[in-house]
């Protein structure tokens, strides 16, 4: 009898720009891909809908269904297509922020929402909001001051000691949890992909939701943290790759990252455009002992993928990795 062979899970958490990078890679290879995807954003489009509809803002789960979408060019590029600063009504907003605005009120919730889409749209695998509700991201500064909100935080441009979210009508004192569907897919997976993306902002807000947290320190999968590239300004300036996973198991008390996928081909120095890439600072410096001594597999090699002046994961470069890394677990 022809058995057909299971796809292994993949699992990706995060959010930003990081995210869609790995996925559009992940999406031609044979693995059944979930990608679970922050709410505690309150930047540009995103933020203003959230603001006046109090809707999880939608913005990176957009770009994550856009990454994952058979959709033709002509219907991707309407639902990314952002309204310029002439059409004063309509000004900065993308047309899929709306849609998925206008379904998450339809459906009564961001996540009934999005498997709508995910349908509608023929998304390879799963898209998961981590919380039905919007959240708010919380830090603690070194010097012990507090804010709240993710683009107050990055623009404090401050040291971060710690961060946690909070529901953003918290009038009853709940805690926000992830829904069965994110907790059952953590612990149901192969592989756990963890970034690229901004540390405190785009993948703590996921960990920092205790079922979540819970599930990643308690899967049998391998959970593979891909290292940024670059620090980012007013969150990681001056860490190296074994800071930013020490910070990573200090906030979830574990040590729960398994192997870590490290750039080490040289970013040239006069290619960057610090100017356009304002939030960017330099290169991430690496301290493989440091990993080590978290107990961590250490992976280097050249990620790297120079673009439009700017330093980028080589999406072809980090899939085939993980398939590597996929392959080796289930030898």
């Amino acid at each position: 009898m022809n058995r057909k062979k299971r796809q292994p899970k993949v699992v990706v958490i995060g959010g930003g720009t990081g995210l869609p990078v790995i996925l559009r890679g992940l999406r031609d290879k044979d693995v059944d891909i979930t990608a679970i995807v922050t709410v505690a954003d309150d930047g540009g489009s995103s933020g203003i809908l959230r603001n006046y509809i109090n809707v999880v803002p939608p913005g990176d789960i957009r770009n994550v269904l856009a990454a994952l979408s058979d959709w033709p060019d002509l219907a991707l590029d309407v639902f990314q297509y952002r309204f310029d600063s002439s059409d004063k009504f309509l000004a900065g907003h993308a047309i899929g922020n709306l849609v998925i605005a206008a379904l998450s009120e339809m459906k009564s919730g961001i996540f009934e929402a999005v498997q709508a889409l995910t349908s509608m749209m023929d998304i390879h695998g799963h898209v998961y909001p981590v919380a039905n509700e919007p959240l708010v991201l919380n830090a603690e500064f070194k010097d012990g001051s507090e804010l709240s909100g993710e683009s107050e935080i990055t623009a404090a441009h401050k040291e971060i000691k710690r961060v946690w979210v909070t529901p953003s009508d918290n009038t009853d004192g709940h805690e926000p949890a992830a829904v069965d569907e994110v907790i059952d897919s953590i612990l149901n997976a192969d592989q756990i992909v963890i970034g690229p993306g901004s540390l405190f902002t785009s993948i703590l807000p996921n960990l920092m939701i205790r079922n979540v947290g819970k599930a990643v320190c308690e899967t049998a999968a391998e959970v593979v943290y891909i290292c940024n590239i670059m620090t980012q300004k007013g969150e990681t300036d001056n860490m190296t790759d074994a800071d930013h996973v020490r910070i990573l198991n200090r906030h979830l008390g574990h040590n729960f990252v398994n192997t870590i996928l490290v750039n080490t081909e040289p970013v040239p120095a006069d290619y960057m455009d610090y100017q356009r890439w304002n939030e960017l600072s330099r290169p991430v410096k690496h301290d493989f002992q440091g990993l080590r001594d978290q107990d961590v597999r250490v992976v280097s090699t050249s990620f790297l993928k120079l673009k439009d002046n700017g330093a980028f994961h080589d999406s072809e470069k980090v899939v085939n990795e993980l398939m590597n890394r996929l392959q080796q677990s289930h030898d």
